[in-house]
């Protein structure tokens, strides 16, 4: 308590003593400290982001000449995200020339200046329940901006500082009005203590509980987009990313373990990464405290904040503070306060600068380097590049050229038809991606299809391949199409012919991804639509022309009121081209007044969400529900079960979780609900509870006796880590093999499908006939890491299972469809699951029944 409260006094001047700041040290200045601005000194509460965001405003206002605010975007939750330049007067005065020939000198084009500064990167709080960095940001702050020390005069000249504060202030506040609700007179440190154990699903993720510290790559986020655009606007040489870890730990800071590093990163950089641990330690050192490096933590996955640097000529440096989650907790340590956690957050962060700024002239010339080897290496590789390629839905492959765009990877337009062996890609419809750009480590590792490793013991997922997540045909090329567009491939303003009265129906093409939210808006207003069960052609104003199973239907005849206008309006705001069908009699299949046309009906969702359930899982159907489907599902917790009122609901989604605890009644009132008509979806661990329940036609293999499969040679206490990693499913890329004939696949370009798969979760061969949709195809693992002997039981096993039960429907996905939200591939299932469910039947024989 003593040390929390003496801690808590020196913070009001805006310093603590373990930083080693003298108040001697201080220039007349009048630079407000962050408890003048608070009302508290950091670390007696948890700050808030518009507490933060006062702060870094009142700060900037004070020091015009030496500090620029910035807002560079907001969050879901309309917080904003903010970023502090901060430097000396003379390089303020020009901070564009210098960034402009930062960009130039790092990536070649001009000559180095020994006088450029340095671009230093320091990130904050990215889980928002980490709040030590945000909160010592504000001390970093005050006083890079109050000090005037030779050192500090020296840092400001030599570098340009980029402060982010908080990464995630949906989250960050989220916690913080957690551990505020609970602060009494004094901390209470008992562990047990309500305070540090959040409720679910904490102040970790942000807004759509997403780890946003998984989302570097994906980009899926406003937070990360933002945050990536600044990295690409800068290029910092020097990034550091601030979080926390377990109470009883201590402090880490890297270089993480040695053999699980990404081979798309040079040694050079874990060289630089070793040598700025010299200083972290002799600060750590001179104040006695405990800390480690090379445990833990690896860099292996690109997409998180200490290692997409690492791709980029930059050194990213992961540090790790134990945790309070609170004001005060004890730990094996001994208590350990917040104000505590800041101080050391604080230490590393002058650490960060007192290395880079010694250590600048190898840093820059290191970057430098890094963007001249990767231009060598793409000329000396085999593979020229990579061809991209989609002739159903362009609009997926749209968004994956915008995330390349947005990490700064160029894409041509084939302007002639390429064949790559097999695979056609067609002028009009396909792209080339040149290796040969400063982008060619990080597009090496995105496009990776490796499934051989030198640990195969992951901290994250060992597989992301971007073509894969989008379903996207890909294939590398060891030469550079002859025929290409001059110029990259940019975003542009798209826009359909508008749709003009008098047909006797519309068709909308479920193929592209914009579909179903046109389809949800039109159901929303009123509109009759009707779904083909089969494929058909139909006579049109340009012709007969060919629909796929899965075209939706929008016939004249059964609309009500302006519905023609709706139409209209609707069409053009997603840019989406209808045909106008003249007739209902077809040349070829179904006629539109066929049963074999589904009537669709609005979904009303529910999805499982509270505790017991994996929070990141269910953030991502509720995330892809409204922004693959236009749907935004209710949300209820498992414990609510027996007393809602399931007849609001069309569908009721069950994420990854444990439903063990749903009482006798609950389960007889949710097959009720099935029985009645309800749609009932089940991914991952969700499959035990429904299989147990026998509402599947299959059951879940026993993942003790899979784990058994996997063994070592002579094993030693020490492999126990090792063999958990083989027996284990970090997170790798398999491909189904689909039955197109089904309604659930209406839509997929193809009947293979890559799906991410990161939980021993197997289902049995099913006892009956009409039930799996989709299985692993044999021998394709297409990325990433699985012990042999569990690939081998993955191969050919069912991966998605759809039966009726009643006049319902159950239907059973092995993995999770919407991935971190980018699998945009896969997710077209969970989206047929809503409008197409009812369009099939699982018993045998011929049941016109069944298109309800």
């Amino acid at each position: 308590m003593k040390t929390f409260t003496l801690l808590a006094a020196l913070t009001l001047t805006g310093f603590t003593a373990a930083a080693g700041l003298a108040a001697q040290q201080q220039t007349e200045v009048q630079v407000p400290a962050p408890a003048q601005i608070l009302g508290f000194a950091p670390g007696q509460w948890h700050a808030r982001h518009d507490q933060i965001e006062r702060y870094f405003r009142e700060l900037a206002t004070s020091q015009p000449e030496r500090a620029l605010l910035q807002e560079i975007g907001r969050t879901h939750e309309q917080r904003p995200l903010l970023q502090l330049v901060v430097s000396s007067k003379a390089n303020m005065a020009k901070l564009e020339e210098i960034r402009r020939q930062h960009l130039a000198v790092a990536k070649g084009e001009q000559q180095a200046d020994a006088q450029l500064p340095l671009v230093i990167w320091l990130g904050y709080s990215i889980h928002g329940n980490e709040p030590s960095g945000a909160n010592a940001a504000m001390q970093l702050a005050h006083y890079l901006l109050s000090s005037d020390t030779a050192e500090v005069s020296q840092w400001l000249e030599q570098a340009i500082i980029l402060i982010q504060p908080s990464l995630n202030p949906d989250g960050h506040d989220r916690f913080a009005n957690w551990a505020n609700m609970h602060q009494g007179l004094n901390p209470v440190a008992d562990p047990q203590h309500r305070e540090h154990v959040e409720p679910w699903p904490n102040g970790r993720p942000n807004h759509y509980w997403f780890d946003l510290n998984r989302d570097w790559l994906p980009l899926q986020h406003p937070e990360s987009r933002a945050r990536i655009a600044q990295f690409h606007h800068w290029l910092p040489q020097v990034l550091g990313d601030f979080h926390e870890m377990g109470t009883n730990s201590s402090y880490f800071f890297q270089p993480g373990i040695p053999s699980r590093n990404n081979p798309a990163t040079p040694d050079e950089n874990y060289k630089l990464t070793a040598l700025l641990a010299q200083y972290h330690a002799k600060a750590f050192d001179d104040k006695g405290k405990l800390y480690y490096t090379e445990e833990s933590f690896d860099d292996f996955y690109i997409g998180k904040g200490s290692t997409y640097p690492d791709v980029h000529g930059s050194v990213g440096i992961l540090f790790e503070q134990a945790s309070s989650r609170g004001h005060l907790q004890d730990s094996i340590n001994g208590p350990l306060s917040f104000a505590t956690t800041i101080e050391n957050q604080l230490l590393t962060s002058l650490s960060t600068l007192r290395g880079a700024v010694a250590h600048k002239a190898e840093l820059q010339q290191w970057q430098r380097k890094f963007f001249r080897d990767s231009q060598s290496l793409a000329a000396d590789d085999a593979v020229q590049g990579y061809l991209l390629t989609e002739s159903a839905d362009q609009s997926r492959l749209q968004d994956l050229l915008q995330l390349l765009a947005q990490h700064q990877i160029k894409a041509y337009a084939l302007t002639e038809d390429v064949s790559q062996g097999e695979q056609q890609f067609p002028a009009g419809q396909s792209y080339f991606v040149p290796l040969k750009q400063s982008q060619y480590r990080l597009l090496k590792a995105a496009f990776s299809t490796e499934t051989n490793f030198r640990d195969n013991t992951f901290y994250d997922v060992s597989a992301w391949t971007l073509p894969y997540a989008y379903n996207i045909s890909f294939a590398s090329s060891r030469k550079v199409p002859a025929a290409l567009s001059k110029t990259p491939w940019q975003p542009t303003a798209t826009a359909a012919a508008p749709v003009t009265a008098g047909a006797y129906a519309y068709a909308i093409r479920w193929q592209d991804q914009r579909a179903p939210v046109l389809v949800q808006q039109l159901l929303a207003k009123g509109l009759q639509l009707r779904a083909a069960s089969k494929a058909f052609s139909a006579e049109t104003a340009e012709g007969v022309q060919q629909f796929a199973a899965g075209t939706v239907l929008v016939p004249a005849g059964l609309q009500q009121g302006d519905w023609f206008s709706v139409l209209q309006q609707a069409q053009q705001q997603h840019a989406l081209s209808l045909a106008a069908i003249s007739s209902g009699l077809t040349p070829m299949g179904q006629d539109l007044g066929s049963n074999q046309m589904v009537p669709l009906k609005l979904p009303q969702v529910l999805v499982i969400a509270g505790p017991g359930v994996n929070s990141s899982e269910a953030g991502e159907l509720w995330f892809n529900l409204e922004r693959l489907a236009g749907v935004s599902p209710s949300l209820v917790e498992p414990a609510r079960l027996g007393q809602i009122d399931l007849s609001r609901y069309s569908h009721i989604l069950l994420p990854d979780g444990k439903y063990q605890s749903w009482k006798e009644s609950d389960i007889a009132k949710l097959e009720s609900w099935v029985k009645a008509g309800g749609v009932l979806w089940a991914q991952k661990s969700a499959l035990e509870f429904v299989a147990k329940q026998g509402w599947i036609a299959s059951a879940v293999a026993n993942k003790e006796e899979l784990k058994q499969l996997v063994k070592l040679d002579e094993l030693r206490y020490n492999d126990k880590e090792k063999l958990a990693g083989q027996q284990r499913i970090a997170g790798a890329i398999f491909q189904l093999e689909l039955d197109l004939s089904h309604p659930l696949s209406f839509g997929l370009p193809r009947a293979e499908l890559p799906v991410f798969k990161n939980d021993l979760m197997l289902l049995k061969a099913p006892g009956k006939d009409f039930v799996t949709v989709g299985s692993y195809r044999s021998g394709k693992q297409l990325a990433g890491f699985v012990a042999p002997e569990l690939a081998g039981q993955i191969s050919e096993s069912p991966a998605l299972l759809a039966q009726t039960m009643g006049k319902g429907r159950v239907i059973a996905m092995v993995d999770n469809p919407v991935f971190r939200g980018y699998f945009t591939g896969s997710s077209r299932i969970l989206v047929n699951a809503l409008y197409f469910a009812k369009a099939f039947d699982s018993a045998s024989g011929d049941d016109e029944g069944a298109a309800e």
